[in-house]
């Protein structure tokens, strides 16, 4: 049999399947019907397990294949049955009541942000909220406990780094507070290695500066021989570079921060690639959800099955949904168990998104929608 007569084969196996699909697909719904009317949990684990284990001996060298693709085959029939019951009524209210603008030209907000004048998260919030009062705190964890404490109308955090990659302690606190997400910047990140006047380069022995901006840096930091302190910001470095007036020192930071605290450039874009770019998003206690919002973003942990990640990608990927952030992180006094930050694009405001998102609400442990912007 030549490869044109295989393909006709399969051309009528596909048939045969496809018909069969939309016959199985007509008993989900009837099943949905039934589910309604006797207010029954849609999920039953258990007897999906049982179809599992039976299909998988069914497909005897195949056993694997078929497990998977009645896997996939499940998770889409549950979808089909929360699209006709509904569900997720506690966060559909939560969509339906957010507000639907936001004012960042105001000058009535108070916006938290870390570090000292002159560093980059203080820069990503003046260019996000133009007008508005800057609260300066000493760490991410200040961050939060003021907008949480109502010190502070909105947070600007850092989260993700072009070259240095995400900021696993803000991702920890979003998993922690649970707060929504309601905008994001990207802004272009340049870092100028500065010290006290005096200085030349061949002085320098010590540089100082965040974790993430020795990272973004490490290529022209190795290069140079320097030896490396981690400090709480660019910009706090900045500031104690310039207050010790040690001529063997220098900071990595902005030119704003430069500026801010009198060092003199020794050298510019020393970071490790020509389009070095940080994310910083926006933190509310109160959900923002505009109509042109485009990422929705969501944590939760899962059930302990197999394939229980994959099967909850294939129902975005089934509604069209581009996933473009995946986070992992441990949940605290666990052993080996995860809580999942995803981005992925879409919009709230899009019934079938809403449902898709619903459904996941009332099937996944540790669920929050952490925000559509």
């Amino acid at each position: 049999m030549d490869l044109k007569d295989i393909r006709v084969q399969i051309d009528e196996i596909d048939s045969q399947l496809v018909e069969l699909f939309r016959k199985r697909m007509d008993c989900s719904a009837k099943v949905a019907e039934s589910k309604k009317e006797s207010s029954t949990p849609i999920l039953n684990v258990q007897r999906e397990e049982q179809i599992l284990n039976k299909v998988e001996q069914m497909g005897k060298e195949y056993g694997l294949y078929t497990r998977l693709l009645y896997s996939n085959i499940m998770e889409l029939s549950r979808d089909l049955q929360y699209t006709m019951i509904g569900g997720g009524d506690e966060l559909r209210k939560v969509i339906h009541d957010a507000q639907t603008q936001l004012d960042a030209q105001s000058d009535k907000y108070t916006i938290a942000c870390m570090g000292m004048s002159g560093s980059n998260s203080h820069i990503a919030a003046a260019k996000f909220f133009p007008k508005a009062n800057i609260c300066l705190e000493k760490n991410f964890d200040h961050v939060f406990s003021a907008v949480s404490n109502d010190k502070a109308d909105f947070g600007v955090l850092p989260v993700e780094n072009s070259s240095a990659g995400s900021v696993s302690k803000v991702y920890d606190l979003i998993l922690k507070y649970r707060y929504y997400i309601v905008g994001e910047i990207d802004l272009p990140i340049e870092h100028c290695l500065c010290a006290i006047p005096q200085t030349s380069m061949s002085d320098i022995e010590l540089v100082l500066s965040h974790e993430q901006g020795l990272a973004q840096c490490s290529q022209f930091i190795s290069e140079n021989g320097f030896k490396t302190k981690k400090f709480g910001s660019t910009s706090g470095a900045a500031q104690t570079v310039a207050e010790e007036k040690r001529i063997n020192w220098a900071a990595v930071c902005s030119k704003e921060a430069a500026d801010e605290y009198g060092l003199k450039i020794l050298d510019k874009n020393i970071q490790n690639t020509d389009n070095n770019c940080t994310r910083f998003i926006v933190i509310s206690k109160k959900p923002i959800i505009t109509p042109n919002a485009q990422k929705i973003s969501l944590c939760f942990s899962l059930p302990h099955r197999s394939g229980s990640l994959y099967n909850i990608l294939c129902r975005f990927a089934t509604h069209g949904l581009n996933l473009t952030k995946i986070e992992s992180r441990p949940i605290p006094n666990s052993t080996f168990e995860y809580l999942f930050y995803l981005d992925f694009t879409g919009n709230v405001l899009d019934e079938e998104n809403c449902r898709m998102i619903c459904s996941l609400s009332e099937e996944l442990p540790e669920f929050s929608f952490l925000g559509n912007y």
